[in-house]
């Protein structure tokens, strides 16, 4: 049996731990906080609860592998999920009103709806080319460990090339592929859920559309923290023992090798160690200066994403609207000019998201519901942007983001109980993330995802996994990197120092798929199929199980 240290109980860290004890390994996690979730958090206030992380989930049979991989079940009547349905629903500056259905059969009809005839051959024609990118992507790129051939045999043919595309943005693809603009704003908004600008974001990564038309979006009752809950449930199962309010200090390096970590004054020697910390933070906190120097200085040239300013409110009467929904400005090129411009600042007229289960368990009653609110905002940063901590600013600007509200038809003033501001400084102080960067750094340029850390630590017996490696953030990326660390460590029978990188993922199922739940999909148990008007039953089914085939990754986590 090896030794392995995990710095951080966020989804990656503990994924990545229940991973490893499953093959064998004796596993500690180590926590700075008292509480085990990193960026799925959790906030009650009277007797409303409010996840303050990931509110979107895709792909959720990727948790049905982890958990099948790691002993079995979610517990003993699994962790459920439900399909949402409508996925979303988008108010543009002029009123005009896109709601997009579960199936995505279903999705052309609603853009004609919207945008008027026509619209839905041309998000047809989208949807048939991201198909191609996704096949190009999936296995190859987001669901291995990052290599430069993996990144070249994507465009090796013409028609990967054309798909690919390296040398266009999602601005750009968004012009070629609508004529209206509110289609183009529509797309565009993909690059937020890497907080990045889609300016400047790679047309690559439109393929989270595809991912959330083609597999659905979906939800777990009771909150998405369950998710962290269960899985921290598991690790202990296995044997994990998880410290919490135990702070590493210091990754502890001898003759160019990581051997362990130093948390409260004492060394805890290990045979590997896996950073689920910001990789910011390990370079220039948990690194002795010196060490890893190269990596440490092309983490520093790289923009932070987004960070996130958040109300949470708690609102007297139901109104059962839209799960999700997402309010846009007259002009959304404004946006991303403040957040990542020469002058950061908040957002004048930004983007609003409003996410609003109707969910028993998350509030008092029958007569209240509870509203997590998001737009995108520079990170903390009091030297050379926005100070988030200034007196007066937190509360100014949630003032501004009601009235926001209000101007575009949702007037919650009368209704509200509470409001609970959490500011990119807050988001700082809870999870650890360099200046509330939501997602590590931003994914610009067409070298982007060569940009992002890799898995395999800069140093022998050095990993990284979370939102800040390879392949992303968002629940399902974080989900993968977790299972492409515990595949570079490999089984504990393969010896203390780690095999070489091609070993297969710890406990990945033969001919298993990689667990989106393809509503074509005939592998029970699985979600209900949708009907012919593109509803799906609302009752919670058992996580699905992934259908045979390929086995394509999922980006997304949170919607922006």
């Amino acid at each position: 049996m090896s030794s392995v240290v995990v710095v951080g109980a966020g989804l990656g860290g503990l994924a990545t731990a229940a991973r490893l004890a499953a093959a064998g390994h004796d596993v500690e996690v180590y926590e700075r906080a008292d509480v085990v979730g990193g960026k799925l958090g959790l906030v009650e206030r009277d007797g409303f609860t409010f996840d303050t992380g990931p509110s979107l989930l895709t792909l959720p049979g990727l948790l049905e592998d982890l958990f099948t991989t790691t002993g079995g079940p979610a517990g003993p009547a699994g962790l459920a999920v439900e399909p949402v349905d409508p996925a979303c629903d988008y108010t543009f500056a002029d009123g005009t009103r896109l709601t997009l259905p579960h199936d995505p059969a279903a999705v052309p009809a609603a853009f004609d709806a919207a945008f008027g005839a026509g619209a839905g051959a041309a998000w047809s024609r989208l949807h048939a080319r991201s198909r191609h990118l996704w096949e190009l992507v999936g296995e190859q790129v987001l669901r291995r460990p990052l290599t430069l051939p993996a990144l070249l045999r994507m465009s090796a043919s013409p028609s990967g090339l054309r798909a690919v595309a390296p040398w266009r943005t999602i601005r750009g693809l968004a012009r070629r592929a609508f004529a209206d603009p509110r289609m183009r704003t529509w797309l565009e908004r993909y690059a937020t859920y890497s907080g990045s600008d889609p300016r400047r974001t790679p047309a690559v990564l439109s393929v989270t559309s595809f991912v959330e038309q083609e597999f659905g979006a979906w939800y777990v009752p009771g909150g998405l923290r369950r998710i962290v809950d269960t899985l921290a449930e598991r690790c202990r199962t296995l044997g994990v023992a998880v410290h919490l309010s135990s702070p590493v200090q210091e990754v502890l390096v001898e003759s160019g090798r990581v051997v362990g970590v130093r948390v409260a004054g004492q060394e805890r020697r290990a045979d590997a160690v896996v950073c689920n910390a910001d990789a910011a933070v390990l370079h220039e906190q948990l690194l002795a200066r010196g060490t890893a120097s190269r990596a440490r200085r092309r983490l520093r040239r790289i923009p932070p994403s987004s960070a996130g300013f958040v109300l949470l409110l708690g609102l007297s009467g139901r109104e059962a609207p839209a799960a999700h929904r997402v309010f846009f400005p007259a002009d959304y090129a404004a946006e991303f000019d403040a957040v990542f411009g020469r002058r950061p600042r908040p957002v004048e007229d930004p983007t609003v998201y409003v996410h609003a289960p109707d969910d028993p368990a998350l509030r008092p009653d029958d007569d209240s519901e509870g509203w997590f609110v998001l737009v995108n905002a520079p990170v903390h940063d009091p030297a050379r942007g926005v100070d988030w901590d200034a007196p007066g600013l937190r509360e100014a600007y949630a003032d501004r983001i009601l009235d926001v509200l209000a101007a575009r038809g949702v007037d919650v003033r009368p209704r509200l109980r509470f409001v609970e501001v959490l500011t990119p400084a807050d988001l700082e102080r809870r999870t650890g993330s360099p200046g509330g960067a939501i997602y590590g750094t931003a994914s610009h340029g067409p070298r982007a995802a060569l940009k992002r850390p890799s898995n395999a630590g800069p140093l022998p017996g050095l990993h990284l996994v979370g939102g800040s490696a390879h392949p992303g953030g968002g629940i399902p990326l974080v989900l993968m990197s977790a299972e492409i660390v515990a595949g570079l460590i490999g089984p504990a029978t393969a010896g203390p120092a780690g095999p070489a990188a091609t070993a297969a993922p710890v406990g990945t199922p033969q001919g298993s798929s990689d667990g989106s739940p393809r509503r074509a999909a005939p592998a029970p148990p699985a979600p209900a199929p949708p009907t012919s008007s593109g509803t799906s039953s609302p009752s919670s089914t058992p996580v699905p199980a992934p259908p045979a085939g390929p086995r394509p990754p999922a980006p997304g986590g949170r919607r922006r």
